[in-house]
């Protein structure tokens, strides 16, 4: 029974879309170090991320389960369903609040500091589409601290190339979430929801989408200038973006039958080879 709940929590949290955020917090870590971190920083930098993440994304769920309730889209997912309880979702949130508390004490007192910021941005996330149209940038600012989060628990002190970093993650979700917005136009528009779509149309949120991508990518080169990284970085960063062309390639106003595609499978491909040629930049 136990595990099974488990595994219904796990499948609530889409836990395999980590692959999107993890390689980026470990590009932060890597690039503190300036090679390889301890392994005790990468340890609890990876304790840190999971349950971050596992309370930013429960927190979501629990939030918006009248609203899942109602969207056609979102109708099936578990606790609409009644597949897990409130009180089992809380107890979960409990749970990884607890793991990233204690992993940023594990690496150092700034983390510990900075920590009230965190979960105040992981927690008002699933509130902003209910007041405002830039709810993709929180979420966006929200997934930039996994990288920033990641040098400060290395380094202990907010340095600009961890900055850099941070932005670059912050502009490269928000500019995914865009695009992924875009399934909920009507949805959105219909319980007076906000969002970009909504507000302006998804032609607008298709180019504020674009826009945001190829500031993402500067801001990548940008990170690499400013630690004066090898070749094989750059050549992660031109993948990045022809990974993001490609990305914008199979969506159009008229047709998002392909949203998860770009959503899911470029977004896992831009991160792993992201840190594969910063692995090897460092390496070099």
């Amino acid at each position: 029974m136990a595990l099974n709940k488990l595994k219904i929590f796990l499948e609530m949290i889409k836990v395999e879309h980590t692959v999107f955020a993890l390689p980026f917090a470990y590009l932060g870590a890597f690039m503190a170090a300036g090679g390889r971190p301890s392994f005790h920083d990468l340890f609890w930098v990876t304790g840190a991320m999971i349950g971050a993440r596992t309370a930013a994304m429960s927190l979501n769920r629990l939030i918006d389960r009248h609203l899942d309730a109602l969207n056609p889209r979102t109708a099936n997912r578990a606790l609409p369903r009644g597949l897990i309880s409130v009180a089992e979702v809380l107890f979960f949130i409990f749970l990884s609040f607890a793991l990233l508390f204690y992993s940023a004490w594990q690496l150092n007192m700034l983390c510990v500091k900075l920590l009230p910021i965190a979960v105040f941005v992981l927690t008002i996330y699933s509130y902003t589409k209910r007041w405002t149209w830039a709810c993709h940038f929180v979420l966006g600012f929200a997934d930039g601290m996994a990288p920033l989060g990641a040098w400060i628990g290395v380094t202990g002190s907010i340095d600009l190339p961890g900055i850099l970093l941070g932005l670059a993650v912050a502009a490269w979700v928000a500019g995914f979430d865009l695009i992924y917005a875009c399934q909920d136009y009507e949805f959105d528009r219909a319980y007076g929801l906000y969002s970009i779509p909504a507000r302006f149309g998804r032609p607008a949120a298709l180019s504020w989408a674009r826009y945001l991508h190829v500031l993402a990518v500067i801001l990548l080169a940008a990170t690499g200038y400013a630690l004066a990284l090898s070749w094989p970085y750059y050549t992660g960063v031109v993948a990045a973006a022809v990974i993001l062309a490609y990305e914008h390639y199979l969506v159009s106003p008229e047709d998002l039958s392909r949203v998860n595609m770009a959503f899911f499978n470029m977004n896992g491909y831009l991160s792993i080879l992201m840190f594969a040629f910063t692995l090897l930049a460092l390496l070099v």
